[in-house]
């Protein structure tokens, strides 16, 4: 038995009474987060290449192309809804590993499930096993892909996108290890925007969502992949993660151990691993940004590495901002909060947010933690020479029901999209979601 077989063998003989409640409350709470930051993206264009490819993929009618109206092929709708979760980075993070669950899960489900048809208490339990895979095999190698410049969500996604479209396809045991060997050969995601502040990172849900539910097909239609796809020698972590992984912990403790608990909901629309840092920098507010001479802030190492690089103390994208601590705090510092309309080019181009930005200092501080899941110190001095500190121990979520609203377009719109996911009828949740995308109708 291999790691891809046993995770196949789990994933395809679930059922609801093994599901805690409180998983299954989780899997609900994140389905609706990402709903909610899809129609946000939708209804600000900001996949909109996403879309247009996709609607100009077409083929059958099997699933709803979010906000455009229009059924097309479920590959290409999946590969733009994953887009559309991803595109404000504002949507939910498994620390451990740090990888974006719901972007990966969600086109899948809702694609493939449209397409076949299934139940509403099938596509939740193609859920939970789409998110136990994605976190349990980014978390056995944790900061491993990100460490080698790629991104876990997409390095890692294909197998959950491909494993919750074997189940609802009702494929074998055979064939499901099948696919998940097939979508292997998909994995990637490199995190080279990083050096220029293009957005490639939004669409790699879509692509890994894409890719998973093409691998599930073509192992229904006979084709044949490696078993050993995680652990062999040639395998994701020998050749992605340069083998800093311990395979076996994949499947260790399935059906005790549910990772799908421990996805964070972000509040913030940047990156996971400048949370800590921007609520402790909230402990320090309210002051006068132009009075603040100086900022340090304590980080991860494997933070740092990502998200405090001196070229983004004046972003030239908002991709470059999303991914800068000194440019993100001295927003938070000027506005009170970070928003999705922080990061909007006139917000970019604010020359007192620059200044700011070139006063706040890194200083790496270790710690035995995941960078996503470690603590942040924040020290603010004014001109008056008073110091004001702020300090948590780990980034903390968002309030669903807020940030809810404000994605999709008010209290009421963010009430029908709760009752319509804890009902989970497919097709009405579709239709709702796809009609929340477009502003001109949800008003």
């Amino acid at each position: 038995m291999t790691v891809a077989s046993d995770l196949a063998a789990w994933a395809l003989d679930l059922r609801s009474e093994d599901v805690p409640d409180e998983v299954v409350v989780a899997a609900r709470r994140h389905l609706l987060d990402g709903l909610g930051t899809a129609v946000a993206a939708a209804r600000r264009d900001a996949a909109g290449p996403a879309l247009t490819v996709a609607a100009g993929l077409g083929g059958p009618p099997e699933a709803t192309l979010l906000g455009r109206g229009v059924r097309i092929s479920a590959p290409a709708a999946a590969l733009a809804t994953g887009t559309l979760v991803h595109a404000l980075d504002f949507d939910d993070t498994h620390a451990g590993g740090l990888v974006h669950a719901t972007a990966v899960v969600l086109p899948a489900v809702l694609a493939v499930g449209e397409e076949v048809g299934v139940t509403g208490e099938e596509a939740m339990l193609a859920a939970v096993v789409g998110f136990e895979t994605v976190c349990r095999i980014a978390g056995s190698a944790p900061h491993a892909f990100h460490q080698r410049g790629l991104h876990a969500t997409l390095a890692c996604g294909v197998f959950s996108s491909a494993l919750v479209a074997a189940r609802l396809m009702r494929l074998d045991l055979p064939t499901t290890v099948n696919a998940l060997g097939i979508a292997g050969s998909s994995a990637g995601g490199l995190l080279e925007f990083l050096a220029t502040g293009s957005s490639t990172k939004q669409l790699h849900p879509g692509l890994a969502s894409h890719a998973g539910i093409l691998a599930a097909r073509l192992a229904a239609a006979g084709a044949d992949g490696p078993d050993s796809v995680l652990e062999g020698e040639r395998g994701l972590y020998a050749a992605l993660a340069d083998g800093h992984a311990d395979p076996a912990l994949v499947t260790a403790d399935l059906g005790v151990r549910w990772e799908t608990t421990r996805i964070g909901l972000k509040p913030y629309p940047a990156c996971q691993l400048m949370h800590a840092a921007l609520d402790a920098g909230l402990q320090t507010l309210p002051l006068d940004p132009a009075s603040v001479t100086s900022v340090v802030v304590e980080v991860h190492p494997d933070s740092a590495k990502i998200v405090c690089e001196a070229d983004k103390v004046r972003p030239r994208t908002a991709y470059d901002a999303k991914f800068s601590l000194h440019w993100s705090l001295a927003a938070l510092l000027t506005d009170g909060a970070v928003t999705v309309d922080t990061y909007a080019p006139d917000s970019l181009a604010r020359p007192e947010v620059a200044a700011l930005a070139t006063r706040v200092r890194v200083v790496e501080v270790p710690d035995p933690r995941v960078a996503a899941d470690a603590p942040s110190r924040v020290e603010v001095e004014l001109a008056s020479g008073e110091v004001r500190v702020g300090r948590v121990e780990r980034s903390a979520d968002a309030a669903l029901d807020a940030k809810l609203a404000g994605n999709v377009g008010g209290a009421d719109a963010a009430a029908a999209l709760t009752a319509a996911v804890e009902s989970f009828d497919l097709p009405d949740l579709i239709t709702l979601a796809d009609r929340l995308a477009r502003p001109e109708e949800s008003s």
